[in-house]
């Protein structure tokens, strides 16, 4: 083997080990701030700041928090284990920050799981306590997107965003005459009447049905409940006339008083500057910290979550017998997709 040869095979072999050796360090880096932050006591990290628009030399801020894709605890975050801790994290810090005078919250989701929908509005309803929070509606905030904007200050929406959906979607499958068909027969043992509940296998007893829309009917008068009372509508207009789970656009969301303006995102940093009480500012986003997770999803090629694959079918993992604050009509073909 001649010299050239042996030195680039060195060099290879040198990469390679620098390579193992940072991975290496940047997963004990890792576990050490995870022990660090293990007690009850944990406080909360401060992320770093990127200037987004503005006054760059202000110290007042305006924070940039994105709230985007299915909402769901599953969902993988960029500053935490979940998308919804995701938020809660920036919202917190936003909130202890003095020089924040508002928060400008873009939405870019169909809505997701009722639980976590309920979380984030918690989140954003607490924050609005505190400071002026600003909802900005990109390309789509329906359903539990919706629902988590009813936390905020005030509404802003693009004539062209698609809102609304207010309502809940259960899905399961019956698979009884395709076993049937090929000749299997399930064998279910339970403990009460109920306990196999949405069984794919078997057709759903009336009273079950009885059961599971009272369910549903539950978490839809809290949603629609929810809306009456922040954006003051009387409860059964809006229960006949816009809460049927309908698609609006941002002007007919506007004529609906769902919203409380049309316009773009430079006219929803001026609203928080004035709800702010500041003349000027600076608009920034916070920077998730370093996660191994993350790292290594990028390296081995895991889903983009990209804005484009937002109204994607594949997105869109409805789990069998679990509610939702979600607008599936933007998923079906023809739908909203250009």
């Amino acid at each position: 083997m001649n010299s050239g040869k042996r030195t680039g095979c060195a060099t290879v072999f040198f990469i390679v080990l620098l390579v193992i050796s940072l991975l290496l360090n940047f997963f004990f880096w890792n576990a050490l701030q995870m022990r660090k932050g293990a007690g009850p006591e944990m406080k909360a990290p401060e992320f770093p700041e990127e200037y987004v628009a503005g006054d760059a030399d202000r110290d007042q801020k305006i924070v940039l928090v994105r709230l985007q894709g299915l909402i769901a605890r599953e969902e993988p975050g960029q500053f935490s284990e979940s998308m919804v801790e995701d938020i809660e994290l920036q919202l917190r810090q936003a909130r202890e920050d003095r020089k924040v005078k508002a928060v400008l919250l873009a939405i870019n989701s169909p809505g997701g799981e009722v639980d976590a929908s309920d979380v984030l509005y918690h989140a954003i309803e607490r924050t609005r306590r505190v400071k002026p929070i600003v909802v900005y509606m990109e390309s789509v905030a329906a359903s539990g997107g919706y629902y988590a904007a009813m936390g905020a200050s005030y509404l802003l929406a693009n004539d062209l965003s698609l809102t609304g959906s207010i309502g809940v979607v259960l899905q399961t499958f019956n698979v009884k005459d395709l076993l049937d068909k090929i000749g299997v027969k399930a064998l279910t043992l339970k403990s009460g009447k109920l306990k196999d509940l949405l069984n794919p296998t078997r057709e759903m007893t009336p009273e079950e049905q009885a059961y599971v829309q009272g369910l549903i009917n539950e978490s839809y008068d809290r949603f629609v409940g929810i809306v009456a009372r922040e954006r003051h509508l009387d409860l059964n207009e809006l229960k006949t006339h816009w809460a049927d789970g309908r698609i609006l656009s941002g002007s007919m969301a506007l004529q609906a008083k769902l919203v409380d303006q049309l316009g773009y995102f430079e006219d929803a940093v001026e609203k928080c500057k004035e709800l702010g009480k500041v003349k000027t500012s600076r608009v920034v986003r916070y920077v998730p910290p370093f996660r191994l997770a993350a790292l290594v999803r990028g390296l081995f090629g895991a889903e983009t979550r990209a804005k484009g694959a937002l109204l994607s079918p594949g997105r869109l993992p409805l789990i069998s017998g679990r509610l939702y604050y979600l607008a599936p009509t933007l998923f079906g073909s023809g739908g909203f997709l250009p």
